[in-house]
Formats: structure tokens, C-alpha cells, sequence
């Protein structure tokens, strides 16, 4: 397996399930400072020109939730994906939760912040988003009251996807105030699989 990615990005989440799994792979890095993501060598594997790409054999994957959901069914042994039915609906209801609810206002605040020129920039934009994320993180707050992962009694993908998205609030200082959150995701990065925080992937 190869997986292309880069830095502080998304790839993290995939890089954490591939790490969680002990699984084999090549990790294949695509400088988005230098524009290879518009390689069209790249463009092949992904038209979108986005990481991160997971490539499996014959198989091409983009979405880094979609990975990791398939890096858990293809490991299935490992436990990243519940055997049960209903274990498996509260995976992806949290999964869902966090690329939707979540993610959502952070890439909303990243685009009005730095990714958009600024003639494209809307400071009221990024003022919502924020609403938005702390209205959404308050529910997985007082979800994770008394837990230690988002599912069960075992680190599932729910917390490889979410993990990361709470460091992004984070980074965005928009955890204070929610202690289990803030907790949370401080436990899940001590673990020896977890990859680096995004502070620290911009760093490097």
C-alpha cells in the first residue's frame, strides 16, 4: 500500500489508522507548497488534486474518513471497526458527526482565514463558523463524559477521524471550556500510534 499526503493535512487521520493497524505501507509525500498536487501524474490518482490518496493494489481511494473506515474493514482482525451491527451504526454516526458538524466550520475558518484570497474572505463567515463548531462540540462534550473513546471500551475509527478534527478546534482555540474534548484528545495523542499534532506537522 502507498499513501500519498502531506504535512499537517487530512493524511494524518489516514496515517494514524495505517499506524493503529501496524500495517505496512509507503508513505509518499506530495508537497502542496510546490504545487505537486497539481502534477498530472497525481491528478491521475485524484482529479481533485486533494490528499490524502490511499492506492491498495488496483485500488484508488480518496477521503481520508472513507480510508481509515477501509484500513478498519481490510484489518478487520484489529478491532478499529466493530463486529457488531450496532457498535458498528455508532462508528459511523461519530465519524459522520465529526467530518460534518465538525470539520465543516474548521475549513470554513482555514478558507476565510488564509486559503481564499482576500478580496474573497468573509470575516462574518468565519465569526458563524466558529458559533457553529462550539454549538456542535458541546454535544460530543457531554457525550464523552465518563468515556474514554467515542465508542465502546476500545479505540475505534471514530477516534482516528475525530482525534484529529479536535486538534484543528484546538489549533483554532476553540476547545476551551469543553474539559472532556480537551481531554480527550490529549489521551488519544499520547498513545505510541498516534501521529504528530498538527502544530507540530506545520513545524516540520
Amino acid at each position: 500500500m502507498k499513501l500519498y499526503g502531506f504535512g499537517p493535512t487530512r493524511s494524518l487521520r489516514a496515517l494514524w489508522a495505517l499506524q493503529e493497524l501496524d500495517a505496512q505501507f509507503e508513505f509518499v509525500s506530495v508537497n502542496l507548497a510546490a504545487g505537486e498536487n497539481r502534477d498530472p501524474d497525481f491528478l491521475r490518482l485524484n482529479p481533485a488534486g486533494r490528499l490524502p490518496v490511499l492506492v491498495d493494489g488496483d485500488l484508488v481511494l480518496t477521503e481520508s474518513a472513507a480510508i481509515v473506515m477501509y484500513l478498519a474493514e481490510k484489518y478487520a482482525a484489529k478491532g478499529l471497526m466493530p463486529a457488531d451491527l450496532k457498535q458498528r451504526a455508532l462508528v459511523y454516526r461519530w465519524s459522520m458527526f465529526a467530518m460534518t458538524e465538525l470539520e465543516q466550520p474548521l475549513w470554513r475558518i482555514a478558507r476565510h482565514t488564509f486559503v481564499y484570497p482576500e478580496n474573497k474572505r468573509l470575516p462574518q463567515d468565519v465569526a458563524l463558523a466558529r458559533e457553529e463548531f462550539t454549538e456542535m462540540a458541546a454535544i460530543l462534550d457531554a457525550h464523552m463524559q465518563g468515556r474514554q473513546f467515542i465508542v465502546g471500551d476500545s479505540i475505534t475509527c471514530a477516534d482516528c477521524i475525530t482525534a484529529y478534527v479536535l486538534d484543528w478546534g484546538n489549533e483554532a482555540g476553540l476547545i476551551e471550556g469543553l474539559p472532556n474534548l480537551k481531554a480527550y484528545f490529549t489521551r488519544m495523542y499520547a498513545r505510541s500510534s498516534a501521529p504528530q499534532r498538527i502544530a507540530e506537522a506545520f513545524a516540520s
